[in-house]
């Protein structure tokens, strides 16, 4: 009989060290093949870049994973309570394993002959999340329990915690508690209720499937089953979570996909903010970067701009294209971009790239010239009658016309640039001469080429409608161009500025030039080709364009505070239909766009002297 109990016990033996040799190996050949916790101590992860419009309004966000770190200092006891009771109840006991909820997690999925509870604690999600691959093997299995045993012993709960409530995934492009509350709250987690919170919470197992923006009835039922954990494990009363319970959702989801008319304008932030940082810190994320984008603006502006566009264009099988831009005369800042008619079908933005012929929108600075030059006065008076010059081709003649036809004869500065009489912007152009002229495209940085000829007084060459709405300032900026930009500072995580704009102007002519142009395209508005902007009811300047054979329509307005500039056309320079001018389809829709936002009555800044610079 001893000698049975002494080969029971040997073999006993032999079992427990096989096992234990096994144990030994399987463990070393993880830890060997497992990633290194480390960089969880030192935990920065990605996170989006969110863009900010004037107002301090959410316009959009750059980045890959759409996430917003916060602090655990800053997530009220209520998330992390609520997270806690729905997914590991007993997180402050285990040391990164809950064995007892694995085993009751086991018999209940036996039972019901499917998975209907997990496992795992909020270590092991972290380990899942952030260090393995998501596979379902024994391997990763047992890979994810060593680590989140080596991730207890390496971090306390509350970095554990940290790193949970900011890096999982709870639906609609969201990771972490704070992008979530913004997605379906609109708020900061700080600002949630507890119903809210719960209902966030009751998404990490599934969250396309729990999402209350797709499936309602279940984020309901998850939301209460959130509640009911809650009031099991004592964080709130029965009575606390049965009222709770009976409340029907409140969602305010904030719109996280860019708008159509928002679209180009974020487009342009992506170029102007590659310039000011590095690839490696944008990538990283975590900025503020705040616009000069008026977000209620632009919409109205992109809604009334396409309403009046189909109205123009009523009946017809195919609507052209539209760029505008509005900058703020004070500094050059760019608040309404739209790059064409719908950014889904076309991403290229006309406003920045397309360049085409401004058509008589260049007649002002011809005039500007001449007075700044002293060329000729402001009363000067100017034949309107025919003239023929050399043409570009050599023993070619070259006869410029009017729009209508007809000729006015001597007419003064202001009334020809009213309506627009092509033969007297010649006949400036050719008292100025070539020179003078180039001189005064290349102060306005127009990509002129070198071999202008005198066609230049009638629009011919190309510009973009960012380039033709810079150089306008000059005019309500009394003789000075502001450059415009996007990005007017941007904060670092800890809200700390990093960047801010600095105004860029520079003279071109007198302030005193630009006052007399300012009173002559105030009459182009009163009287003239752009008679449709009066209806704005406030002080308006601006020129309209028409290129050769309808191909393009133009409309460059200011006021005392905005100057907007609109084109109309195809990208293929199809033709518009016979009439169809600037001051017919561009200065209607620029009124359009000018009514998306309130103008003080204001008129337009007056020199102190004639001399004054």
């Amino acid at each position: 009989m001893n000698s049975l109990i002494k080969i029971v016990g040997f073999l006993l033996l032999l079992i427990f060290l096989f096992i234990s040799i096994i144990f030994a190996i399987v463990f070393l050949y993880l830890k060997i093949s497992l990633p290194s916790i480390s960089k969880l101590k030192n935990y920065q992860p990605t996170q989006t870049n969110i863009l900010l419009d004037t107002q301090g309004k959410i316009i959009g966000f750059l980045g890959q994973e759409r996430r917003i770190f916060v602090p655990l200092n800053k997530i009220p006891p209520q998330v992390i309570k609520a997270f806690i009771a729905a997914e590991d109840a007993n997180f402050f006991e285990h040391k990164g394993i809950d064995f007892l909820s694995l085993l009751r997690a086991l018999y209940k999925n036996m039972v019901a002959g499917k998975i209907v509870q997990g496992g795992s604690t909020i270590t092991q999600q972290v380990t899942r999340a952030f260090l393995l691959s998501p596979e379902r093997t024994l391997t990763r299995k047992l890979k994810e329990m060593v680590l989140a045993w080596q991730i207890e012993k390496y971090l306390t709960k509350e970095e554990i915690l940290t790193i949970y409530l900011n890096h999982i995934y709870l639906g609609e492009g969201a990771y972490g508690v704070e992008a979530a509350a913004l997605t379906y709250f609109n708020k900061h987690i700080w600002e949630l209720t507890l119903p809210e919170v719960a209902l966030i919470a009751g998404l990490t197992p599934a969250p396309s499937k729990y999402s209350p923006l797709r499936n309602p009835e279940m984020a309901l039922a998850r939301r209460n089953y959130v509640l009911k954990r809650m009031a099991e494990v004592g964080y709130i009363s029965w009575e606390t979570a049965n009222f709770y319970s009976s409340q029907p959702l409140k969602l305010q989801p904030q719109n996280v996909n860019i708008p159509l008319e928002t679209a180009y304008f974020i487009d342009l932030v992506k170029n102007q903010l590659s310039k000011i940082l590095p690839l490696e810190l944008i990538e990283k994320g975590g900025f503020k970067i705040k616009t000069t984008f008026d977000s209620e603006w632009n919409k109205k502006a992109y809604q009334n701009a396409l309403a009046t566009l189909q109205t123009l264009f009523k009946g017809r099988s195919e609507l052209p294209e539209i760029a505008v831009v509005c900058l703020n005369n004070e500094d050059g800042g760019i608040r309404v971009l739209i790059g064409g008619k719908n950014y889904s079908q076309s991403s290229f933005n006309r406003a920045l790239l397309a360049k085409r012929q401004i058509g008589s929108a260049f007649k002002p600075f011809i005039w500007a010239k001449a007075l700044e030059d002293k060329i000729l006065e402001p009363n000067a008076i100017v034949p309107d009658e025919p003239i023929v010059l050399p043409g570009a081709i050599s023993g070619e003649e070259w006869a410029p016309q009017n729009y209508d036809g007809k000729y006015m004869g001597p007419i003064d500065l202001k009334r020809a640039l009213a309506h627009s009489r092509n033969l007297v912007s010649v006949r400036i152009a050719l008292l100025l001469g070539i020179e003078r002229i180039r001189s005064l495209a290349q102060s306005l940085e127009f990509n002129f080429p070198p071999d202008l000829n005198y066609s230049v007084a009638l629009g011919t060459y190309e510009v973009t409608p960012l380039e033709i709405a810079r150089a306008y300032t000059i005019f309500p900026k009394l003789g000075y161009m502001v450059y415009p930009y996007a990005i007017e500072a941007i904060y670092d995580a800890n809200d700390k500025e990093i960047y801010k704009n600095e105004l860029i102007s520079k003279p071109i002519i007198s302030p005193w030039t630009a006052y007399i142009m300012n009173e002559f395209m105030q009459e182009v508005v009163r009287s003239g080709t752009g008679a449709c902007a009066n209806a704005l009811g406030i002080s308006v300047a601006g020129k309209t364009g028409t290129t050769q054979e309808y191909k393009d329509a133009w409309f460059i307005g200011y006021t005392p505070f905005y100057t907007c500039s609109v084109w109309v056309g195809y990208d293929k320079e199809k033709n518009l239909g016979k009439g169809e001018t600037g001051g017919r389809i561009a200065c209607p829709i620029w009124l359009s766009v000018m009514k998306g936002t309130s103008h003080p009555p204001q008129g337009f800044p007056i020199p102190i002297s004639k001399t004054e610079e």
